[in-house]
């Protein structure tokens, strides 16, 4: 995987789970960018998976690099309350294979053109720090900065912060 003109990217499918959960599973065994600290089972991301739909404001895009898939990224619920349906929190996940070679922008900024039609106002993410190159891509994608979760979570022994930011959509 290393030709980012041979990206292509398209709405998750079924068959993707395997693929979505192997690279799920390396952050979660070696880094601090997700808080699971155990390794899912593809079953686990299939379930996770029938949670977003190619059209409407819950989506989950995949990039495809060499016809490997080379990462995720998604639009998920905000939070619980109705007043909150015209927000949205995103994320993305690359293969380490694919990280710093322009494939997650293109898939962000796909996300972020799949959604410019839909009934949103805002877009969250979370960063765990530290992460320069995730910084770098959300401040490049128009996010600003909101605040810091000091010291939220614990993993490897030790606690980590998150920086939240925001961006208008569409």
């Amino acid at each position: 995987m290393s030709r980012p003109d041979s990206v292509r990217i398209r709405s998750a499918e079924p068959s993707d789970a395997g693929a979505l959960t192997e690279i799920y599973n390396h952050y979660i065994l070696n880094g601090a960018i997700t808080f699971d600290i155990e390794p899912i089972s593809v079953a686990a991301r299939r379930e996770w998976m029938s949670h977003y739909a190619p059209t409407g404001p819950h989506r989950l895009l995949v990039a495809e690099n060499d016809g490997r898939v080379a990462g995720h990224a998604s639009s998920s619920k905000f939070r619980d309350k109705a007043a909150y349906r015209t927000s949205v929190e995103t994320s993305i996940y690359l293969h380490p294979d694919c990280v710093g070679k322009g494939i997650g922008r293109r898939l962000y900024q796909a996300l972020f053109d799949a959604l410019a039609s839909e009934d949103l106002h805002r877009a969250y993410a979370g960063v765990t720090l530290p992460n320069p190159a995730s910084v770098a891509l959300h401040e490049k994608l128009g996010f600003v900065p909101l605040g810091l979760y000091r010291e939220v979570g614990r993993k490897f022994d030790r606690y980590w912060s998150v920086r939240w930011f925001e961006r208008p959509l569409p």
